[in-house]
């Protein structure tokens, strides 16, 4: 129970991320290193895969 609630966490945070790289108030950098796989794959999503360089 405990490492779901966790993963779904990080998902939640590297959503936030991803959104706030989109409009330009983080950069790639500044996300934790923990979660830059998840936020680097939300953008390839979402056709901005530059904003994860």
């Amino acid at each position: 129970m405990c490492r779901r609630i966790f993963r779904e966490e990080v998902e939640t945070m590297a959503v936030i991320y991803a959104t706030l790289i989109v409009k330009g108030k983080k950069t790639f950098d500044q996300v934790p290193e923990r979660i830059q796989a998840q936020v680097k794959e939300l953008l390839v999503d979402l056709d901005v895969p530059e904003l994860a360089e």
